[in-house]
């Protein structure tokens, strides 16, 4: 609420070392670009309830010192800061959007987001960026907003967006295969990158071919995984590969196993009743990647499950524990940021946003498709985003260890995607037609 100071997750966030801690989604419609006040009186409509769209963040101290170490940062109300004075238009890219935006702090004194519409080299095409401060919000809150703005949208209510997820949260529930969550401060395995080029953040996007996707979902043997599931499965066949070679853990002990190579992964909090609250309320949580496993299929077979969610109270002594983490968040993150932060307590992170509507249009143009813009990542982690919705998926990758580990990543990742679906194809070959009714 608007003067309050920020929780544990957000403030962690505005204190973020690696640079802004910025995100965003971007959707791409087919058709002429709509005129800019055409888009402004749509979001005036549309989001003129919502106060956190108003609110500026104040930081705790300008300079290192007491108050940066035991202050926190806080919403403050933002007068005379309309929603439809953060919209506008430039001639550019998703690419180009990225280079010049995303590492570019958000003025101070203003709401920290903003709504860019991108009209793009093709013609016929054109984009919407919301771009945002991670503290402000997170991909479950973007996906409310951007839905509103839809033709078959609604003007979002002020009073839901309020409404802040109490004790009972939607946690995961780790499949018995996981053997249990690793401690809060437990360290995996490191997977080393590319590092290829300067050392600096680096972003890619390419798109996923729908029948390749599909024919994926279908190569474990006893069930259609999910998409998530298959996202899970080829970013866990990517770490292998580069895991090649360097498969024995040199900190483990002669003849035990080695150490997981753990994915961390944002579970969104909301129970059913709070699906319209507009913040942050997600956590973060930690699943084996089956990095040792060879076999694609098997590899899909072992993350089936992994993500399953239950709601249910947070106990007493998780809201002590965050209270007291919270009440002194610069000691918090100095103690254990190089824990958190290290490639070996999560050498990647696996996001996914999905538009679940069939045929969306925004004043008559149709979505074509969704993309992330994720954070940058910590030094030698790579964040892997799938954008997705009725018509089709994307895969964002963020690197902050070389110019081209990133689009090196997405490549490994469609090879991945690839060698799942080849697995399914020769499953069905393996069987006659009446015993199977596989479509890959």
């Amino acid at each position: 609420m608007p003067g309050s100071h920020l929780p544990l997750l957000e403030e962690g966030m505005a204190r973020w070392p690696f640079g802004p801690p910025h995100a965003g989604i971007a959707l791409d419609f087919t058709g002429a670009p709509p005129a800019l006040d055409e888009l402004r009186a749509l979001v005036e409509e549309r989001w003129k309830a919502v106060p956190r769209l108003t609110q500026t963040l104040v930081a705790p101290g300008a300079r290192p010192g007491l108050a940066w170490w035991t202050g926190r940062h806080r919403w403050a109300r933002a007068d005379g800061h309309e929603p439809a004075g953060q919209v506008d238009g430039v001639d550019g890219t998703l690419r180009d959007a990225v280079r010049q935006w995303f590492h570019t702090p958000f003025p101070a004194g203003r709401p920290p987001w903003g709504l860019h519409l991108l009209r793009g080299s093709t013609r016929g095409e054109f984009s919407l960026l919301f771009r945002m401060h991670h503290s402000l919000l997170d991909g479950r809150s973007l996906t409310t907003l951007l839905r509103a703005l839809f033709d078959d949208g609604r003007p979002l209510d002020g009073a839901a967006s309020l409404a802040v997820p109490g004790p009972r949260r939607r946690t995961a529930r780790p499949a018995a295969a996981a053997g249990g969550p690793p401690g809060l401060l437990t360290a995996g395995r490191a997977v080393p990158l590319p590092h290829q080029g300067a050392r600096e953040p680096a972003y890619a996007l390419v798109a996923l071919r729908a029948d390749v996707l599909r024919a994926a979902r279908e190569a474990a043997p006893a069930r259609k995984a999910t998409t998530n599931e298959v996202f899970l499965a080829a970013v866990s066949g990517v770490l292998r590969s580069r895991l090649r070679d360097r498969d024995t853990d040199s900190d483990a002990a002669p003849g035990s196993a080695p150490r997981p190579v753990w994915l961390s992964v944002p579970v969104d909090e909301r129970p059913d009743d709070c699906g319209e609250f507009l913040g942050n309320a997600f956590a973060n949580v930690r699943v084996p990647a089956p990095v040792t496993l060879a076999d694609p299929a098997a590899r899909l077979t072992a993350c089936t499950g992994l993500l399953t969610t239950v709601t249910r109270t947070r106990s007493t002594s998780e809201r002590l524990v965050e209270g007291t983490l919270a009440a002194l968040p610069g000691a918090t993150m100095a103690l254990a940021g190089g824990k958190i932060f290290a490639p070996a307590y999560a050498p990647a992170a696996c996001s996914y946003v999905h538009l679940r509507e069939q045929a969306p249009t925004l004043a008559g143009r149709p979505l074509r498709s969704l993309n992330i813009v994720p954070m940058v990542p910590p030094a030698g982690t790579a964040t892997f985003a799938l954008g997705g919705c009725a018509q089709g998926h994307t895969l964002s990758v963020a690197t902050n260890s070389g110019s081209q580990d990133a689009a090196l990543l997405a490549e490994a990742f469609l090879a991945e995607l690839a060698s799942l679906a080849e697995r399914c194809a020769e499953q069905a070959r393996a069987q006659t037609p009446d015993d199977t009714g596989r479509t890959c």
